[in-house]
């Protein structure tokens, strides 16, 4: 056992460091560095669990990648057809890291009741359509089967259903305009509510409802081979950009792709903001942690000046006495981050598990309770982060026992 070791334990332990004047500013410090961690865990679970939410929403709806044909069209209608015989369809083999891809086709139209009308954009979808990234929007009914006969099956928003006072079972009537021309009769289609969704995106809940493919096929004059995009769903978000320009070098040179990145750039620039706003809450609380932690260090030297002289009458060089105090800083720091772990996670666990707090705004953040989301390595990375980092602060402040001399030391009182 090393003598720094060794100086440092009856420092913590002794009962004469129990009854110091310290104590009441140690508490603090401790308090303040648990306090601090608890608020950056919220900040990066709060952060990272909102930012996971809107990017699963928007991908639910569109994919993460969209593959369709060069042209002017920048709505959301489908006007030039792509042909469903690609290599890379219904497998997308020749990109690792590619999850699903499905074939779709969206055709604007007007939803027409007895008492009100509403403008939508019908999205035909077929038996390739992956349900599973849908179906925890689904609150009411079923989703429907398009994968045996056309037929009349819609899934539409709680917030259509709301406007045009429909539910599950009851039926509207759609017009689509012919080829986008007002002076053509609109083609007339008949659907039945069996699904409603609501995913608190209200952007797109307004807009969209679900279809068989094949009424927009039909009432475009498209083949069965003939779909409108192709929504390309990728396994880690992050690599989108890199992989959407794989997917472009394996797509023939009439095809064109596009990242909900560059669809949705308004909101992902917004969500963008969350990783700033988070590193200065963990810098401010460093800071707070860490000055705290300096005041307790100097009242420690200030109080135990006399122990430093006689340890330097002994013999004994700055550098091992100042490690002795940074030994006992280590220490009280290891108990705060011990406490704000504790209460922290547990924090995270309890929104986690019971979605105790709800957005007052939720139309603003597209979601109604606040999503959490944080995994270990971060956990670890925070902790040793904040240990090493409020060390290297108390690494100045230690300096000042080079400068207590055994003579002065002895007769401080």
């Amino acid at each position: 056992m090393n003598l720094e070791y060794f100086i440092t334990k009856r420092l913590i332990k002794g009962k004469e460091h129990k009854i110091s004047i310290s104590a009441p500013i140690i508490k603090i410090a401790i308090a303040a560095i648990a306090l601090g961690l608890i608020m950056m865990l919220i900040a990066i679970a709060t952060g990272d669990g909102l930012k996971y939410k809107i990017r699963e929403k928007v991908s639910a709806f569109h994919g993460h990648v969209q593959i369709s044909n060069y042209d002017n069209n920048f709505s959301d209608v489908s006007v030039a057809p792509v042909s469903l015989e690609q290599e890379f369809y219904p497998e997308f083999k020749s990109v690792e890291g590619v999850a699903h891809i499905q074939a779709v086709a969206t055709k604007g139209g007007i939803i027409r009741t007895e008492e009100t009308f509403e403008g939508v954009i019908a999205k035909g979808i077929g038996p390739d359509y992956n349900w599973d990234v849908f179906q925890e929007y689904l609150v009411k009914g079923k989703r429907p089967d398009y994968g045996g006969e056309l037929n009349s099956d819609a899934v539409i928003s709680r917030i259509t259903a709301n406007r045009l006072n429909l539910n599950i079972g009851d039926s509207f009537f759609t017009f689509f305009l012919k080829d986008g021309d007002p002076s053509q009769v609109p083609n007339q289609r008949k659907f039945n509510v069996t699904g409603i969704y609501d995913s608190g995106f209200e952007e797109i809940d307004a807009l969209y409802i679900f279809i068989d493919i094949r009424h927009i096929q039909r009432m475009n004059k498209w083949e069965a081979n003939q779909v409108g995009k192709f929504e390309v769903f990728l396994d880690d978000f992050d690599s989108m950009d890199e992989k959407a320009n794989e997917i472009h070098g394996r797509t023939v040179a009439t095809l064109d792709t596009q990242t909900i990145n560059t669809k949705y750039r308004k909101i992902f620039e917004w969500i963008g903001l969350f990783d700033f706003n988070t590193a200065l809450i963990i810098g401010i609380m460093i800071i707070v942690g860490g000055i705290n932690m300096i005041t307790a260090l100097l009242v420690l030297i200030l109080e135990r000046t006399q122990m430093i002289g006689v340890l330097k009458a002994l013999g004994m060089a700055n550098w091992r006495i100042r490690k002795v105090f940074l030994y006992n800083a280590a220490y009280l720091i290891a108990i705060g981050l011990l406490w704000g772990n504790f209460l922290g996670l547990g924090l995270i666990w309890l929104q986690d598990k019971f979605r105790l707090f709800k957005f007052p705004n939720p139309e603003e953040y597209y979601i109604e309770y606040i999503p959490v989301q944080i995994d270990i390595p971060t956990i670890l990375l925070l902790n040793i982060g904040v240990l090493l980092l409020c060390l290297l602060m108390l690494l100045v402040p230690s300096y000042i026992i080079t400068k207590i001399t055994p003579v002065k030391a002895m007769k401080f009182e």
